[in-house]
């Protein structure tokens, strides 16, 4: 059963937000997609069959590889002239919110965003792909 391609990107911008804590689940059967947060908020309840073989968790972006190696290729094929002060950056902890005020700064801040969303969603296609799920849109 095809997944619309809007389920799967909003699902998967949910799992990416709030630190992990909240997952998504896409029954290849129906291509229904199913939400679940630990802060309790009211969402779906989940079918008493989410452990079978017919659902798969959506991944977060560190499944995908789309953490500080994602910021780190982003350096090295847009930005080389900065990629050693970007590697600086990420030396320490809470380096992206001090990555983002970087781009801030050199006027690169849309060029991140616009990186990030065309491998986060080539990274998801390739997901689907593999796991099976056939994607409309």
């Amino acid at each position: 059963m095809p997944v619309a391609w809007n389920d799967i990107s909003t699902a998967f911008a949910f799992v990416s937000f709030d630190g992990g804590g909240n997952s998504a689940y896409v029954c290849r059967r129906t291509g229904a997609v199913y939400w679940q947060s630990e802060s309790g908020d009211d969402m779906e309840e989940l079918p008493e069959d989410i452990e079978t073989g017919d659902y798969l968790a959506l991944p977060g972006p560190r499944d995908l590889d789309l953490g500080s190696r994602l910021v780190m290729r982003f350096a090295d094929e847009v930005l080389p002239d900065h990629a050693d002060a970007i590697a600086k950056i990420f030396s320490r902890k809470g380096a992206y919110g001090r990555f983002k005020d970087f781009l801030v700064e050199i006027g690169a801040l849309d060029r991140w965003y616009d990186y990030e969303a065309a491998a986060s969603e080539k990274a998801l296609r390739e997901w689907c792909a593999a796991n099976g799920l056939e994607v409309e849109g």
